[in-house]
């Protein structure tokens, strides 16, 4: 028990120093990537801003910081001969370097709360913020898109009026699942999108059978207009111009930005979303595939904590004799784990039966390493 808080103590200050020290940096990064947009902004707001990165954010830099923590306290441990006297009484290295996969396994597991229930719903919230109140663009971003927005309605902007966040020009569509050629066009003049209502004015629905349209060109004249009913199975006009339609949507405003105003959109799918769309049914069979995906890199990275810690310990042995050297190891075995975990996500695009092995490529490697290397040590 002793040995236990001793090693503790001296694990838990480098572990907490390298998750400051990288989460400001990257922190900083995104303060300076969308400084431009941010005069005038009030203090406040930017650090709520902020502040809704820093769950993704964490998730990115705890594998960097426990590979930090080993490398700094077992460096010094072994520097100093105190590794020697532990195991001159009897205790294996094995047996010190238990408190190590305890701090670990517990950063892992935190790292995979906020991976799949806190950092999804942040990132929705970031996006929101940024583009809302930040940038006051709103919907500016998605004018002249197609965007899907769930439950079966897509939507096409052809305005939008930032100051008083109304849609201009406006058109939804909504196709049958059961009949690909049936559909239903609406058309307004303006709006408003809000949470998960999307609110029509000036508009006019249009229910229209394309299968029929071809027998139009060979229709007699004279019975034309059954003909044309049979295309327009339905036709509705609101009797008021100031007649409202209210539409519910499947993403929010703020998910409609986190996923289709940058080129990139933010990673808002948590657990629940990637379990429903691995398992309910008429799910595309690509989407099932990209949900497995991204439930497995939401795993592996996290866990990628316990594989580094492992894999970091040898080279705490041999190499972490000074701060310095010691953070300049931690660096280079982080950046080279994350660039084998993004080699990995890429050729799991080229292994649709089994994109699971590319993604977890990086924890396989370093595994093998850590462990091949501490039976040398």
């Amino acid at each position: 028990m002793i040995l236990t808080r001793y090693l503790t103590r001296e694990l838990l200050p480098p572990l907490l120093a390298g998750t400051l020290l990288f989460t400001a940096i990257l922190s900083f990064g995104y303060f300076f990537v969308s400084a431009q947009w941010l005069g005038g902004v009030p203090i406040g707001l930017v650090a709520k801003w902020l502040g809704y990165q820093i769950p993704d954010t964490l998730v990115k830099v705890f594998p960097m910081a426990v590979v930090l923590m080993v490398v700094v306290a077992f460096g010094r441990l072994a520097s100093e001969r105190e590794l020697v006297a532990i195991q001159s009484g009897g205790i294996s290295l094995a047996r010190a370097a238990r408190p190590v996969a305890v701090i670990a396994g517990g950063v892992a597991l935190i790292a995979v709360w906020l991976s799949l229930w806190v950092a999804p719903r942040s990132n929705v919230e970031m996006r929101g913020l940024y583009w809302d109140a930040l940038t006051k663009a709103g919907l500016t971003t998605l004018v002249g898109k197609q965007v899907d927005l769930g439950a079966g309605l897509s939507l096409y902007l052809g305005g939008y009026d930032p100051a008083t966040h109304q849609l201009q020009g406006v058109r939804v569509e909504r196709w049958e699942a059961s009949n690909p050629k049936v559909g239903t066009l609406i058309f307004a003049d303006g709006g408003t999108f809000e949470n998960n209502t999307l609110r029509l004015t000036g508009y006019s629905i249009y229910t229209l059978d394309y299968a029929k349209i071809p027998a139009l060109s060979q229709t007699d004249p004279a019975a034309l207009g059954a003909a044309v009913q049979q295309v327009f199975t339905a036709v509705n006009l609101p009797d008021s111009p100031s007649a409202a339609l209210e539409l519910d949507t499947g993403l929010s405003r703020k998910q409609t930005l986190a996923r289709y105003a940058d080129a990139v959109g933010a990673d808002a799918q948590g657990f629940p979303e990637l379990i429903t769309a691995l398992t309910a049914p008429n799910q595309k069979a690509a989407d099932r595939l990209e949900a497995r995906r991204t439930l497995n890199r939401k795993l592996a990275l996290p866990l990628g904590n316990l594989v580094l810690a492992l894999a970091a310990l040898p080279f705490a042995l041999r190499f972490g004799r000074s701060l310095g050297v010691a953070l300049g190891i931690a660096l280079v075995i982080a950046v080279a784990y994350y660039l084998v975990f993004l080699v990995g996500i890429t050729l799991s695009g080229s292994l649709p039966g089994l994109p699971e092995l590319g993604i977890w490529l990086a924890n396989i490697v370093f595994a093998a390493l850590g462990l091949s290397l501490l039976r040398r040590a």
